[in-house]
């Protein structure tokens, strides 16, 4: 497994990570989540992204016990706060709810410390300066080596930055937004700001919600087992938008089909080499239910797409990826 540093943090990354939304959330059972997340330290993924939210907490809790039997100094956690937890009603960045959420987050992974720690999204009822500070002390405090943030806009980043340094707090080291071939909107400004502070990417859905794939087939209900076919699943694509299942797209998406069989990749491989190409994004993060999936994504690290395929890729699916 490759890695790279992330940004101009402490940290060096795998080059996948493995997210666990889709494994809990996604309603798998225990001990089969478990052995995903063993499958993926077997093939030297070093990087665990969770949430406090997910499963309402139960991801943590999952995730903890699964890394436990392993040498702390081999995985990166990486946890979030910002949303409710299961039915508590306080959510945001205030400097109360960094101490609560990282206390909790600390207890249910089991751990003295979190690698990164990221703010779910940007909280505009709590001056940033609070959230940094607060963020700060985690840092100083040794309960957190690195901080982040999910899918802040350019202007928040430049924000941010600017207080960091003012202040000589702890800057963020990285972003994590929503990218793939069909998503592209970090590429005009998220990028260009974090690479201007130093700012690594951490790549979530980077096969588009499962939809670069291939499994999904236009005019046709999703396969049983797939996100799309799982209820609680389907909330988050609703939510999300109905971009992603739409006929035209998924018409699209199958011209992709002879590019991977040409290059000897399978569409996940494919779409995965397309993201980590990008010098700004230190990782893509993967998600999983059954441990075969991992062996094949594994495959894609190392991966360099010839220019020929890359603009075969682009006249294919470009008209249809959502830039802005």
């Amino acid at each position: 497994m490759l890695t790279r540093r992330l940004g101009n943090g402490p940290l060096v990354v795998s080059e996948l990570s493995f997210g666990t939304w889709l494994t809990v959330a996604g309603g798998i059972e225990r001990a089969q989540a478990i052995r995903c997340i063993h499958t993926a330290i077997e093939h030297g993924i070093t990087l665990y992204d969770t949430a406090n939210q997910y499963g309402a907490g139960e991801a943590e809790r999952v995730l903890g016990e699964a890394l436990r039997t392993h040498p702390r100094e081999n995985y990166l956690i990486a946890t979030k706060l910002y949303f409710p937890v299961g039915d508590e009603p306080d959510r945001g960045l205030s400097a109360t709810q960094v101490e609560k959420q990282l206390n909790n987050s600390l207890r249910r992974l089991g751990v003295e410390y979190i690698d990164l720690y990221q703010c779910h999204r940007f909280d505009k009822d709590t001056p940033i300066e609070e959230t940094l500070q607060a963020l700060d002390k985690a840092v100083r405090a040794g309960k957190v080596r690195a901080i982040g943030f999910s899918e802040w806009t350019a202007e928040q980043i430049d924000s941010a930055a600017e207080i960091c340094v003012k202040h000589g707090l702890t800057p963020f080291s990285s972003s994590q937004p929503q990218y793939s071939m069909l998503w592209r909107k970090p590429e005009s400004q998220v990028f260009v700001a974090c690479a201007r502070h130093g700012i690594g990417n951490l790549a979530f859905s980077p096969l588009a919600h499962g939809v670069l794939t291939g499994k999904y087939t236009p005019g046709q209900p999703p396969p049983v087992g797939t996100r799309a076919a799982n209820e609680a699943m389907n909330v988050f694509m609703e939510t999300a938008g109905r971009h992603f299942r739409s006929d035209y797209l998924l018409e699209a998406v199958a011209h992709l089909k002879p590019i991977a069989a040409e290059l000897g990749l399978t569409m996940s491989q494919m779409a995965l080499a397309w993201v980590l190409r990008r010098t700004e994004v230190a990782s893509a993060i993967i998600g999983a239910t059954r441990p075969e999936q991992i062996e094949e994504n594994v495959r894609a690290v190392g991966v360099t797409l010839p220019e020929e395929a890359l603009a075969q890729m682009d006249a294919a699916v470009g008209s249809v990826a959502v830039y802005a």
